[in-house]
């Protein structure tokens, strides 16, 4: 008998006399079991600091006093309806120089997390690649209401888990020790969400 055969014959013996385990029941929060998703997201955006607009019609104003804008190729048109300024395609890809001059970034997420105030991104339609969205001082997100989920395990199961995803919880912030925040270390410093198709606008 080996070593391992003789650990193994040793636990058998020791479990043998144990009772059978207790089935617990488990009862895990559904989507059912929450209030107003898009109330909830809009809570927790604003508790990190973000900018929630509602409606598609606030990007023009929004967008008033943006000289540089990068977007991503395959940006909607009536995103830039009304707006004057440079619109900067991400095709060839724009220099991390490039990036950093702009005003801000445009885009659109693949889906939202109510539960967690976070936006997420995945290359897809509208949104881009990933450094798009973290030179830019500034990032505007449209979200539609139909992106937002109340819980993570649901946004999971919208992923491709092979794509490159930027999961974004607010501006991009810090603290150091002595627990001071500094805003746009590792991303940009000013996040603001446009909200398309929630019962606060159109």
């Amino acid at each position: 008998m080996t070593a391992r055969d003789e650990i193994l014959a040793r636990l058998r013996t020791a479990l043998a006399d144990d009772p059978p385990p207790v089935e617990v029941p488990r009862r895990y929060r559904r989507v059912g079991d929450r209030p107003d998703p898009v109330a909830i997201l809009v809570d927790r955006l604003e508790d990190y600091r973000a900018v929630v607009h509602h409606g598609i019609g606030a990007l023009p104003e929004l967008l008033t006093g943006v000289d540089r804008l990068a977007v991503p190729v395959d940006v909607p048109a009536g995103w830039l309806t009304g707006y004057a300024g440079q619109v900067h395609r991400d095709a060839p890809p724009l220099t991390p120089a490039d990036l950093d001059a702009m005003d801000a970034v445009l885009t659109g997420c693949a889906v939202a997390v109510a539960e967690t105030g976070t936006i997420i991104l995945d290359a897809g339609p509208a949104q881009g690649r990933r450094a798009l969205t973290l030179v830019p001082d500034r990032h505007i997100c449209v979200v539609r209401a139909d992106q937002v989920v109340g819980l993570l395990p649901e946004a999971l199961t919208r992923l491709d888990p092979r794509a490159a995803q930027t999961w974004i919880s607010g501006p991009s912030a810090t603290s150091d020790i002595e627990l001071n925040r500094v805003e746009g270390v590792h991303g940009p410093r000013r996040l603001e969400i446009v909200l398309v198709g929630d019962t606060s606008g159109a």
